[in-house]
């Protein structure tokens, strides 16, 4: 029997958009970030944007990984036009930082989402066994969901200021800047959803899915499945280290300097360094053929 990784990438973003859910509907829009929707409306509203990023991204990964798996054809040509409808989330302006409201152009993504759910929340990913690489991949989930922690709390609406310890460790609350979109004396890590926090969903996700790799029988679709995830990889890693060290370091005034944003694909050095990075992940660890099995006969 294989593991469920699909299962699993599927309940932490179910998580974090009932979270989104729940803090935008009970909070005014002022205490949030670049949205104008309240109440229950507004609470969907940005879980739909959330369907569109990070998750549409996910679901075209997870379906790649699966698609051998889906026996019939008319399961194979679901995959396909699920994938079709998440793939407007690379177009720019889809999902503007600017303006987090959902629109009409938000939801065939978001149909896209649904139905990769339903078609690979049963899929069987990687071996239960342990594979090589999976102490590193739970090495750089760990350190991953420790820096989420300050997006964590935002996502449910609250500061770390007051957790004893992470209150010390992180910077969370009101500081003496002002940001952009943010009211006067903004906090540090304002309440509701980060790009850091989409960066760490990216990043876990390809962790996980990258498990069923070696599975995937045909050749090109196993090398296209892995230089996706390679790059949705680097990717989230990138957006991970703009935002928390923005948050951070700077925010602390240890530096002016900030890490350049890597949200969209630009002709940049950061860019240039997440390509990279993606690069090196499929050569040396996503792309190798075979994944041994720890303990396995070679």
């Amino acid at each position: 029997m294989r593991g469920r990784e699909p299962l699993v990438v599927w309940i932490l973003l179910g998580v974090v958009a009932a979270a989104i859910v729940v803090t935008y509907s009970r909070l005014p829009a002022r205490e949030l970030y670049h949205v104008s929707g309240t109440g229950l409306l507004g609470g969907a509203g940005r879980a739909l944007v959330f369907l569109n990023f990070p998750a549409a991204l996910v679901a075209i990964g997870a379906l790649a990984v699966t698609y051998e798996g889906l026996r019939s054809r008319a399961r194979r040509t679901l995959a396909v036009i699920a994938a079709l409808l998440c793939a407007p989330v690379f177009w720019p302006g889809v999902v503007r930082q600017s303006d987090l409201d959902a629109r009409w152009i938000n939801i065939p993504a978001a149909v896209g989402v649904g139905l990769a759910v339903a078609l690979t929340a049963g899929a069987r990913g990687g071996p239960r066994t342990p594979l090589r690489g999976d102490r590193l991949r739970a090495a750089i989930a760990t350190v991953l969901l420790v820096l989420a922690l300050p997006w964590l709390a935002a996502d449910l609406g609250f500061f770390l200021d007051g957790v004893p310890g992470l209150g010390w460790v992180f910077l969370s609350g009101k500081y003496l800047a002002t940001q952009p979109g943010l009211p006067p004396f903004p906090p540090a890590v304002h309440h509701g959803h980060h790009h850091g926090m989409d960066g760490v969903l990216l990043a876990v996700s390809a962790l996980l899915l990258s498990r069923a790799l070696p599975s995937i029988r045909a050749g090109a679709l196993r090398l296209a499945a892995a230089a996706y995830l390679a790059l949705m990889l680097a990717y989230g890693l990138g957006n991970v280290a703009n935002d928390f060290w923005l948050e951070q370091i700077v925010r602390r005034g240890w530096t002016a300097w900030e890490i350049p944003s890597v949200l969209e694909p630009a002709a940049t050095w950061a860019w240039a360094a997440v390509v990279v990075g993606a690069a090196v992940l499929l050569g040396a660890w996503f792309g190798r053929r075979p994944a041994e099995r720890i303990g396995s006969a070679p």
